[in-house]
């Protein structure tokens, strides 16, 4: 039993680790935002006030956005943001989810992740030996090192994946989901608002609280009879108010 319990707190650790991993890789590159917002504004400003449009402004957008998109998904995969066909999913016990997750990953993420990681090499080798260049728009900045954003990306989402399929093997043995790591949400947002609102009584802030919560939660791996417990709990609470 020590030792199983010993095991048990080891593979904790590491999902956690790699969660780590991909939640601040997904945080750092998050701030392309703030110079993609930069960059469109300047460059609207010469175009439109000063007359003098860039013209590599077009690749260059486009490679801060792919490397957002690309570099965060590890990141939504650890916070199981990615959409989620759940309207079967969420009738389903945890073990049942795990057993559905666990199927499709080894059936179709691991082999497209490995396509990709594989196939973007490819691509990333072969810019860098002809230093290419972009002929999207005039003087066309280089993309190789865009490009090597490809495999690398593939490799923290593959990496993010295997600890989704250990989350699924530990569940279908205890039947529930391993914690993940917590962040800001936008249920802390609606916690927020409610909790400066003068125009909401405690027992009614409670109450949406715990929907939210149990909204939140049904789509992030757990089952819908929680939900139904909550919401439950939520009409009965509606009902002796109005009784």
């Amino acid at each position: 039993m020590a030792g199983l319990a010993s095991a048990r707190m080891n593979g904790q650790r590491l999902l956690g680790a790699i969660d780590h991993v991909s939640y601040w890789s997904g945080k750092a590159f998050a701030w392309l935002i703030v110079a993609l917002t930069f960059v469109v504004s300047i460059e609207v400003f010469k175009r439109y006030i000063l007359n003098a449009p860039t013209a590599w402004i077009f690749d260059l957008n486009s490679m801060l956005y792919g490397t957002l998109f690309m570099m965060c998904g590890a990141y939504t995969l650890a916070a199981a943001g990615h959409v989620r066909a759940d309207f079967v999913y969420i009738y389903m016990k945890p073990r049942g989810q795990a057993a559905l997750d666990l199927t499709l990953y080894l059936l179709f993420f691991v082999p497209c992740m490995i396509g990709l990681i594989y196939a973007g090499s490819g691509y990333a080798a072969d810019s860098w030996r002809i230093h290419e260049h972009s002929t999207v728009t005039a003087e066309g900045p280089p993309v190789y090192q865009f490009k090597t954003v490809i495999p690398v990306a593939g490799a923290l989402v593959m990496l993010q994946g295997l600890a989704e399929i250990a989350r699924c093997i530990m569940c279908l043995r205890t039947g529930a989901w391993p914690a993940r790591i917590e962040d800001v949400e936008e249920i802390d947002v609606i916690e927020t608002q409610l909790g400066h609102s003068e125009y909401v009584d405690e027992e009614s802030r409670r109450a949406a609280m715990e929907t939210a919560h149990a909204i939140d939660e049904a789509a992030r791996h757990r089952s819908v009879m929680e939900e139904g417990v909550i919401h439950e709990r939520a009409i009965k609470e509606d009902e002796r108010k109005d009784s």
